[in-house]
């Protein structure tokens, strides 16, 4: 548990950050807007736990860490089941990072633990404004003591991959959401909404007057490039990527086409060869962005954030999903002629063969889906709510 220096709280109005760290997309919006927010010489915190803690480190200078919410997950990505017994459970667990067999705690554990970590120091910031995305903790904290509080998210009643057992936990987090100042989803208006199945209806939620979809926090600006070859970049916890790097590689590098892969693994930089498949440990930002605009297509896990990127670059592609969240995106993108959505490597190859054979129906669809969201500037408006919030 940390606690909050008084004497590092100025007088300015007061802004408390809490970002969840079940995949990184959620302090890849943080970041950004809170960079906005900076310039505007408010007094900002940032609490998270995990990768997303050592992320916003390098960014900000008042970061504190809490205690992380995670799924279980293994070598084969997350396993429902074990989740499902995990929320009251502890359950022994490989680490693949530490090579050594370790306890997770139960998610309910984790939850009463992060509340507190947060509530420990909210009545010494006494922020101005609370803005959470993803952690519903963070918004328990701000109806309990009575602050503004503003919530972005890209999921809030799921449809796709989601156990029935959930659907109580999903009515509870709806109460909390019902109670913010705002909700905001970073993400196209409907009917291009690419978490559509995420979000479930909202007016059916009673949440109509306080949403508003301000379009994605990535730049979507359309960049051109070549068509060169197929890029899979693989990220997400060490489970996430095993799953992915047994599914792709095996198919992969039987390919005549040239691919980039990167195994999303930071540290010091590896390039081997497989066949026609150039294999990295990770890419550099421009790396990435050059690996994406020169991309045919595209083959990814369906997380939220790279949706974007792919739409950014025009650029098909083929999810396979690791997390009921990445299910609903891909379903969607799938719906709309942009993605094909599969499961295993024999899928793979047979969407492959029906990428290469329709590439320009996708590459169609696409271009109606980049007109579409670059309508939107999600962190402009996103800047704008805030301002307002603080009047």
């Amino acid at each position: 548990m940390v606690k909050i220096n008084r004497q590092t709280i100025s007088t300015n109005m007061r802004l408390l950050f809490s970002c969840s760290e079940l995949g990184l997309g959620h302090v890849s919006r943080i970041i950004p807007l809170g960079k906005r927010l900076e310039k505007h010489g408010y007094d900002m915190f940032f609490f998270s736990g995990g990768k997303a803690h050592e992320l916003l480190q390098k960014e900000f200078s008042k970061v504190y860490k809490i205690t992380p919410i995670s799924w279980y997950e293994n070598a084969y990505g997350i396993i429902t089941s074990a989740s499902l017994i995990n929320l009251f459970f502890p359950l022994p667990i490989f680490n693949p990072e530490t090579n050594r067999l370790e306890i997770k705690n139960s998610n309910a554990w984790e939850t009463i633990h992060r509340y507190y970590d947060l509530r420990e120091n909210i009545h010494d910031i006494a922020p101005d404004l609370l803005i959470a995305d993803g952690d519903i903790n963070a918004l328990r904290l701000a109806q309990r003591w009575k602050f503004p509080s503003l919530y972005i998210a890209n999921m809030i009643r799921p449809s796709y991959g989601f156990s029935a057992f959930l659907n109580p936990g999903e009515r509870l987090v709806e109460r909390y959401v019902k109670n913010c100042s705002k909700v905001i989803i970073p993400d196209n208006p409907p009917p291009y909404t690419v978490s559509e199945y995420n979000i479930g209806n909202i007016e059916n939620m009673g949440l109509g007057d306080k949403v508003e979809y301000v379009g994605s926090f990535v730049d979507t600006t359309p960049v051109k490039g070549k068509k060169e070859h197929i890029f899979a970049p693989i990220s997400g916890p060490p489970g996430t990527r095993g799953k992915l790097i047994k599914t792709l590689l095996p198919v992969l590098e039987k390919l005549k086409t040239k691919c980039i892969v990167s195994l999303g693994t930071p540290g010091k930089k590896v390039t081997a060869k497989i066949g026609n498949c150039e294999i990295h440990t990770w890419l550099s930002a421009e790396e990435r962005q050059e690996a994406m605009r020169n991309a045919k297509f595209v083959i990814f896990s369906g997380g939220h954030a790279t949706c974007f990127e792919t739409i950014k670059y025009s650029k098909p592609s083929i999810c396979i999903p690791t997390q009921p969240e990445q299910l609903g995106n891909a379903a969607k993108l799938q719906d709309l002629t942009c993605s094909i959505t599969v499961k295993n490597r024999g899928q793979l190859e047979k969407a492959l063969k029906t990428m290469d054979a329709e590439q320009e129906t996708f590459d169609s669809n696409m271009l109606k889906l980049v007109k579409f969201s670059n309508k939107y500037r999600g962190l402009d408006r996103a800047e704008i709510i805030v301002e307002s919030l603080l009047d």
